[in-house]
């Protein structure tokens, strides 16, 4: 999720903590009240941080998750994907995506511009 719309869908994070919670996940960190924030990341070339929206840990293993909703800018929520993914693969550790009824063909058609066909977003509705 941008920036932007973070505020807006406050909502639909707090859902998605929840959804990871029930499924086993510790050390939640979300960009929201009430948690710790995740760590961000100032990209070199633009100077812009980037904030993955949960991080959390499964079995010893690291998970970034981002939310995917309908946005006004495409393109940066793109950009966010790819440096978390790459940022994720560098550091072995996991990127997810969770998406929510009524953005799954958005979410699917980003993923796919993207050439991140093989990622299978989390499913929430």
């Amino acid at each position: 999720m941008v920036k932007t719309e973070k505020e807006q869908h406050q909502d639909l994070l707090k859902q998605s903590v929840q959804h990871l919670e029930s499924r086993g996940f510790i050390d939640i960190k979300a960009d929201m009240e009430g948690f710790e924030s995740p760590k961000s990341f100032i990209v070199k070339r633009t100077g812009n941080p980037v904030t993955p929206d949960i991080t959390a840990t499964k079995d010893g293993l690291k998970y970034v998750f981002d939310l995917s909703l309908k946005s006004e800018a495409p393109t940066l929520l793109k950009s966010k994907w790819l440096f978390l993914d790459t940022l994720s693969r560098m550091r072995s550790n996991r990127f997810r995506i969770i998406t929510f009824k009524g953005h799954y063909k958005f979410t699917d058609s980003l993923l796919a511009e993207l050439n991140l066909g093989n990622k299978e977003p989390i499913k929430i509705t």
